[in-house]
């Protein structure tokens, strides 16, 4: 699972570009400035996302220092048409840009391209039999591929990304509801949880990697 650092002092865009981060499949940590940022950094990220300005420190600095210090990949987020940001940004050595506001699939597809070319996808989850390789969208058990729609493939992303926490339906249905563009209610997301089971388990009738913790939701092992 590839690790992306998000250096942004704009607390929605943290959070909302957080949440569908880790909703694709990726391990996601936040600063809201320069000095936090370098404290993390050492943390073994595959990424890193900067916003130009900060309220703490400056975004070319940090590129600087984080392509120096780590040899990480930098992906700067700019407003847009600030031509002068972008082309600082790629003579500091930055390998790729995106303009606010941006579209979440785009910046992902820019995020798994960037991380190709440095070679560190890391785009396949494991959990016992089941593998998950989130760059080509697909899921195999035993070597056999599943097929999942839109809907359960975001679930199980979201169970994975969980690991060892109990989810609640209410935080299910915050994370996938809008993964096809359909409305997700509670009864669907019942519906939605039956399928993947039947599909992931050996057992649908008694499910060892979605499991239900009784009054509080699901949960899935380490």
């Amino acid at each position: 699972m590839s690790k992306i650092l998000i250096v942004e002092d704009d607390g929605a865009i943290v959070r909302n570009l957080s949440d569908f981060l880790r909703g694709e499949g990726f391990e996601v940590k936040a600063a809201s400035g320069q000095g936090e940022a370098l404290e993390l950094a050492g943390n073994g990220f595959d990424l890193a996302l900067l916003d130009v300005s900060l309220a703490d420190g400056n975004g070319f600095a940090l590129c600087s220092a984080l392509k120096r210090d780590y040899d990480m990949p930098v992906i700067f987020l700019t407003a847009s048409g600030d031509e002068f940001s972008v082309v600082t940004g790629l003579e500091l050595g930055a390998d790729d840009y995106i303009a606010k506001p941006f579209r979440p699939r785009e910046l992902v597809s820019r995020i798994r391209s960037v991380l190709r070319r440095a070679g560190k996808s890391g785009a396949v989850m494991e959990l016992g039999a089941l593998r998950v390789d989130t760059e080509k969208a697909q899921v195999t058990k035993n070597g056999r591929e599943l097929f999942l729609s839109a809907l359960e493939y975001k679930l199980l992303l979201v169970f994975l990304n969980n690991r060892g926490a109990v989810l609640s339906r209410a935080k299910l249905l915050q994370e996938i509801w809008d993964a096809s563009g359909d409305f997700v209610n509670d009864n669907t997301l019942t519906v939605y949880i039956k399928r993947l089971r039947d599909k992931i388990e050996d057992d649908p009738g008694d499910p060892q990697i979605i499991k239900t913790v009784r009054g509080l939701g699901y949960k899935v092992g380490k």
